[in-house]
């Protein structure tokens, strides 16, 4: 499972550059100031949370069956998709509704943080 988090991460770190060059130079003179930064922000939670990945992923090497720990990852990964991709689509598209699925990747990475440092503390 070590392995799984770790290629997420390093797929999603990848993806996070990729997004981030997109942003800083092909939308620039597309998006407003605004919009720019809501995209930002989306790249820079997406960037935490595949380094948060990569962390379950090595956590993993020292208690592998923490099914704590394992749900972390997952639950980092819904975050990305549900924070961060909202965030990308909101400001491509400027549909706000968009911005109501935000709140749930929010959650998402509360919960993925807090139940990495439970199974890590507890050693489950």
């Amino acid at each position: 499972m070590s392995r799984i988090f770790i290629t997420l991460g390093a797929i999603n770190a990848l993806l996070c550059v990729a997004f981030g060059a997109f942003g800083a130079h092909g939308l620039k003179q597309r998006l407003t100031a605004d919009m720019l930064a809501v995209y930002q922000t989306g790249v820079q939670y997406h960037f935490y949370h595949a380094l948060g990945l990569i962390a379950v992923g090595l956590v993993l090497l020292h208690f592998p069956a923490s099914k704590p720990v394992a749900l972390s990852g997952w639950l980092m990964l819904a975050g990305i998709a549900l924070f961060s991709v909202s965030l990308y689509a909101l400001s491509l598209t400027g549909i706000r509704g968009l911005g109501a699925i935000t709140p749930l990747g929010g959650v998402a990475f509360l919960s993925g943080w807090a139940l990495l440092a439970y199974g890590v503390w507890t050693g489950k």
